[in-house]
């Protein structure tokens, strides 16, 4: 009987310390929430995957920092106008032509290009069903880049109203087939006329909206050439940007 009395006692003794370890613990946990908005449960959640991990491989800090210079000053971060022109675009980017299209030669599988007749600014059916491609494939991507272009065919003017009338007929024709109410957020327009970053004989093997003869051809004349970057540079490249900026 007395056995028995003392194995009541220690349980009754192990309750009551349970009940106010539980106790506290709520109570802590309360003050927590309370504090941070957040439970403690939540804190011991794996962290999510760092940026770097997530990222595809064209994602280089090089990229990144363009990237974010490009967004900041031609409108798509902090408000403001939207797009840049060349002599502006060459100042935010900081880098020269020619590194700037390095860069973006990484994109070469996830662009496409638009090509323009001369002195046009009309999309016809072969790039509205790229630009429709290409926009419907995001991934999860937040920023969409258009990069018009213009030959060297007229004066630097008429070259730079050339380009700056492609990105908005890109702009123009992605607002009425998809009446996105976000469009404005996502979408980053930049007109570089003839002046800045011409596109060279590496873009052949990009996605075009329709063929290029002279990309055909394995030996060229120096005319085949010239009418070559020609046709390349009447465009707009068009591309989803997957890294975290």
């Amino acid at each position: 009987m007395k056995i028995a009395w003392i194995l009541n006692a220690v349980v009754m003794i192990v309750l009551l310390v349970a009940l106010g370890t539980g106790t506290r613990s709520m109570v802590q946990a309360a003050a927590h929430r309370l504090e941070t908005g957040e439970s403690l449960e939540g804190q011991k959640k794996p962290a999510p995957l760092i940026a770097s991990k997530a990222e595809v491989a064209y994602c280089t800090d090089e990229l990144k920092t363009v990237l974010r210079r490009v967004l900041t000053n031609c409108g798509l971060i902090g408000g403001g106008r939207r797009g840049c022109q060349p002599n502006e675009l060459r100042n935010v980017a900081q880098i020269s032509d020619a590194d700037f299209n390095t860069l973006f030669k990484s994109l070469d599988k996830r662009a496409g290009i638009i090509l323009f007749d001369p002195e046009k600014d009309e999309l016809d059916a072969g790039s509205k069903a790229l630009l429709e491609k290409m926009w419907a494939d995001q991934r999860g991507a937040s920023y969409f880049f258009v990069v018009a272009r213009a030959s060297t065919d007229d004066t630097t003017e008429k070259n730079r109203m050339y380009s700056h009338k492609r990105a908005n007929s890109v702009l123009f024709y992605l607002q009425e087939r998809f009446k996105d109410t976000e469009l404005d957020q996502k979408l980053g327009l930049l007109w570089l006329g003839e002046e800045y970053a011409q596109l060279d004989k590496e873009f052949c093997s990009w996605n075009l909206s329709r063929p290029v003869e002279e990309c055909q051809k394995e030996q060229r004349t120096k005319a085949e050439d010239l009418q070559m970057s020609k046709e390349l540079n009447r465009s707009a490249v068009i591309s989803w940007i997957d890294c975290r900026l």
